[in-house]
């Protein structure tokens, strides 16, 4: 939904209003009307019909039911508030972002509610960036950096969280719209949220006004709020706003001890998940994919999180599609298991950790042969992942070891390693590449320039995914037929320390022999 404003729309069970074709003004009821800025006044603002969604139950508002929801209320506010966790974090980043670009108004929105269909809303999340900035989670809101000169003569800016107050109860708002909080729940008052998130925070409603007659330079995170890029069109340029994307993407490459702490529990949640569908293996044979997949979407909910990205659930000949998200397929006894998944932390990190498991506990001999190539290319991967190393180092170790393992079995008519690299042959069963940055993003940090990423050097607080794989296609003639529908990707998430690396995910094995004693002692 695009406006200028944000506004809120009526989903098919909001019967409060009259027919759309015949919608009127309800008695005391406005579009807008909330609490002022610092989250206790009300503003004047002038009536808008309320449009009802067809074929309500109700008729028309009665002035005596608009006079009766307007009181009888109690204050709600909530005292005593202590900033987020990761406040003090958020208020480090911003600062580095303000170093970067002085003298310049930085606007960086979360982003609205996506339509599912007709009148249902995808579930909300906020934009990478925004959440990063601010720890802030809820849609509609933008962060503002106002440049300023601060007291020592050298330039900052004064960051402001523009958030949707608390929906107004003397015009009817929080009861008639269907973003109103009887129907979608309360949110934090404005002053509630600056305690919250330790900075400032106004009205979002007046924003795009107050950016259209600003004046000065202007970046911009675009794409994600149509209202704000429409009140800055003719103050941005795509080179600016694309240099400060990019900064905002590097920016999250080395993380701090919050990341780091979000990121080791998403590993620990997603651990639990693993063994939660190994226990069920047995019930997903006489159902789906989609049994394995509501289990360790479960494990994310009992925990309080969600899952940081589709589940990839793939039985049998499904694990040598990449990406297979569908989760249709049979389970079946003698086939093999790739589930790769991640729980996303209620601060939005995200683990990203594949296993691929015998589904009826014990490798086949050509299963196990295929696996142990597998994680042999990944030890090799994690052994070159170090401070000062190359990024792609642990992605060509990896390679290395499964061009070897291609020739060995005589899959490949080259028989040196060093060609078949040079000329990529490997990857007509290994196509993508073995890792990528990981954090608040499943792959993270994407914008960045490729001289700091896959061209840089790895620094210590980086956290990237070792995962290489080998994918036999069904209909392969290339290969013997035993091979033909078999796929496995082993993938962990790795943590650059300071003297080498550490598996935020080892709480999962990875070893044949290991991953079987798992699984037996699981299923006992």
């Amino acid at each position: 939904m695009t406006q200028e404003q944000p506004q809120t729309r009526t989903p098919e069970t909001a019967e409060t209003a009259v027919p759309a074709e015949t919608a009127e003004t309800a008695p005391g009821a406005t579009a807008g009307g909330a609490e002022g800025a610092e989250g206790t006044e009300a503003e004047d603002t002038e009536e808008k019909p309320v449009k009802q969604r067809k074929n309500g139950l109700y008729g028309a508002l009665s002035d005596e039911l608009a006079e009766n929801m307007k009181s009888g209320w109690a204050d709600t506010e909530r005292h005593g508030l202590q900033p987020l966790p990761q406040a003090p974090y958020a208020a480090e980043r911003r600062a580095a972002l303000s170093a970067r670009f002085p003298g310049e108004r930085l606007v960086i929105p979360a982003g609205n509610l996506k339509v599912r269909a007709n009148d249902t809303e995808y579930p909300f999340r906020p934009s990478s960036d925004y959440a990063y900035l601010t720890g802030d989670q809820t849609e509609d809101g933008v962060l503002v950096l106002e440049p300023v000169t601060t007291r020592d003569g050298t330039p900052g800016h004064e960051a402001t969280a523009y958030l949707l107050p608390r929906s107004d109860r003397t015009n009817g708002e929080f009861w008639l719209s269907g973003q109103g909080e009887l129907w979608v729940g309360r949110r934090n008052s404005l002053t509630e949220n600056a305690k919250l998130l330790g900075l400032p925070v106004k009205d979002v409603r007046k924003l795009t006004e107050h950016l259209a007659e600003a004046t000065g330079p202007v970046r911009l995170l675009r794409g994600y709020d149509a209202a704000v890029d429409k009140a800055l069109d003719d103050k941005v340029t795509g080179e600016r706003d694309e240099e400060f994307r990019v900064f905002l993407s590097e920016m999250r490459l080395v993380k701090d001890e919050f990341e780091i702490a979000e990121l080791e529990y998403a590993c620990e949640s997603t651990a639990r998940g693993f063994e939660d569908v190994v226990k069920i293996l047995d019930r997903a044979e006489a159902t789906s994919e989609r049994y394995i997949e509501g289990t360790f979407f479960l494990r994310a909910r009992v925990e309080g999180n969600d899952v940081g990205y589709s589940s990839i659930c793939a039985s049998g000949p499904n694990a040598t599609t990449l990406h297979w998200v569908r989760n249709d397929g049979a389970v079946r006894s003698d086939e093999l298991l790739l589930l790769d998944a991640g729980v996303e932390t209620r601060n939005l990190y995200t683990a990203d950790v594949t296993r691929t498991l015998p589904i009826d506990g014990t490798y086949t001999p050509l299963q196990r042969r295929i696996y142990e190539a597998v994680y042999e290319a990944q030890e090799a991967g994690i052994a070159a992942v170090r401070p000062g190393a190359a990024y792609r180092d642990f992605h060509d170790a990896s390679q290395r070891v499964l061009a070897a393992k291609l020739i060995e079995w005589g899959l490949l008519q080259v028989e040196d390693v060093d060609k078949v690299l040079e000329l990529g042959l490997q990857r007509r069963w290994t196509l993508h590449g073995t890792g990528h940055m990981l954090g608040i993003d499943v792959h993270d940090c994407a914008a960045a320039r490729t001289e700091e990423y896959v061209g840089g050097t790895l620094r210590a607080g980086m956290c990237l995914t070792v995962e290489p794989g080998l994918y036999f296609q069904a209909d392969d003639l290339t290969v013997p037929e035993e091979y033909r529908g078999i796929g496995v990707r082993i993938e962990d998430d790795i943590l650059v320390t300071e003297d080498g690396c550490r598996n935020l995910s080892d709480g999962l094995p990875r070893q044949a022999d290991e991953v079987e004693a798992w699984m037996a002692r699981l299923r006992a």
